[in-house]
């Protein structure tokens, strides 16, 4: 079985020490999953199992433990490989929207040149001796009107105005005006158990509900909060026990989780803040750029569709022509694409923002109830801090450790 990237992550960020409680809290897993997997990752990578006298375990890692796994499994490695690989892949899948509009803009660009240029060569053959006039008038126009859209253009014009600053080149700001840059949120639920995980361990294993509302959602019907029931996936996750006061109110502990490899008081938000979507992580310059960009290769599409309507135009001219008329419908449908996308996307990041903002507000006006406690809730934390427990596990406390032989430990007790 391959090791649990979420543990091994834990593991380092927690010194290479750690009990099952440590780990589900600082990677929100279940305690039963983060218990199975420290057994697997030790097994594989000379982990040492360290047994207290209270009957706890701690988990040593050595400091090279990835590259002892890195070693054991090829499936390791050929991840790496293709995170590596992927990450050229999808960089080219990104510059290829910004190519391919270019290259969209100057095949129209070129195509209209052309038939006008016969267009006018065959009119005026009889006068100006194949055209070549009419070729140079059309020649110069259009570079102009490309020229206006381009992004040095753009640069020298626009620069005083444009202030911010954006990571992107042009090419990739193409594909971040399409499709954005990703979920801001993407290991929401992640973090949520995280932050339960270190709110329960910050308070010694045994918390109130109302610590743990700021970071949930789904609460349910006013009625059906009052009996807590959305604290019941809190208390599988990692095995908690309720506890009922003598005032009819409900406490939860958790055991595994006051068991420490170290004294550590971690940080955490007040309450989950969800991230807003952004429409964009390119310069506002870059934004109006690809819009334009955008228009000009519809306007041409369009402008193009007419000249070759007739249908004859391609036959007639041939080479060049007759390519892009075969492909026309391709140009056109990727040039409405190019802003349809984006637009409806920008009303679905509105509608979807709202939505995160009223979760954020429900959040933070329960941690605003947290920290503006009335006599009532503090009466529950304070039969809640009956049950609060740390065990910290020094190597004082050890009566066993797997690197060490059995006889050198017995003989050191005595």
């Amino acid at each position: 079985m391959t090791p649990n990237p979420s543990i091994m992550r834990s593991v380092e960020q927690l010194g290479y020490r750690v009990t099952v409680g440590d780990v589900a809290s600082q990677a929100g897993l279940n305690v039963a999953e983060a218990n199975q997997g420290l057994l697997a990752l030790a097994a594989d990578a000379g982990g040492h199992l360290q047994v207290a006298e209270s009957g706890d375990i701690v988990y040593e890692f050595p400091k090279n433990f990835r590259n002892i796994l890195r070693n054991k499994y090829f499936q390791l490695r050929l991840q790496e490989w293709w995170q590596k690989i992927w990450g050229v892949l999808f960089y080219l899948i990104r510059i290829s929207f910004g190519i391919f509009l270019i290259a969209s803009i100057v095949l129209i660009t070129l195509t209209i040149l052309i038939i006008i240029t016969a267009s006018n060569s065959n009119r005026d053959d009889d006068d100006r001796g194949g055209g070549s006039g009419g070729f140079r008038f059309n020649f110069f126009y259009f570079p102009d009107l490309f020229w206006y859209f381009s992004p040095n253009y753009y640069s020298e014009e626009r620069r005083i105005e444009r202030r911010e600053k954006s990571e992107f080149n042009f090419l990739e700001s193409v594909f971040s005006f399409l499709f954005g840059d990703g979920n801001p949120n993407p290991k929401l639920e992640e973090r949520r158990w995280q932050d339960i995980g270190t709110v329960i361990r910050n308070n010694q294993g045994a918390v109130v509900a109302e610590q743990i509302t700021p970071y949930l959602d789904n609460l349910g019907e006013k009625y059906q909060q009052e009996y807590e029931d959305y604290m019941l996936p809190v208390l599988v996750k990692f095995n908690g026990k309720p506890q009922v006061s003598p005032e009819g109110e409900i406490v939860y502990y958790f055991p595994e989780l006051q068991v420490k490899a170290s004294e550590q008081l971690q940080t955490v938000e007040p309450y989950l803040d969800e991230k807003p979507w952004k429409f964009s992580a390119a310069s506002s310059g870059q934004i109006m750029l690809s819009a334009g960009l955008g228009v000009v290769n519809v306007v041409a599409a369009l402008v193009l569709g007419s000249l070759l309507k007739d249908g004859t135009v391609a036959a007639e001219i041939g080479g060049l022509v007759a390519f892009v008329s075969g492909i026309y419908g391709l140009l056109l449908a990727y040039g409405i694409s190019f802003l349809a996308i984006p637009l409806g996307r920008y009303f679905w990041i509105q509608w979807r923002n709202q939505k995160i903002a009223d979760r954020n507000q429900e959040r933070l006006s329960r941690a605003r109830f947290l920290a503006n406690a009335d006599d009532s809730l503090q009466q529950k934390m304070a039969f809640a801090s009956q049950f609060a427990e740390e065990k910290v596990i020094d190597r004082d406390d050890l009566i066993y450790s797997s690197d060490r032989d059995l006889l050198e430990q017995e003989f050191e007790d005595r």
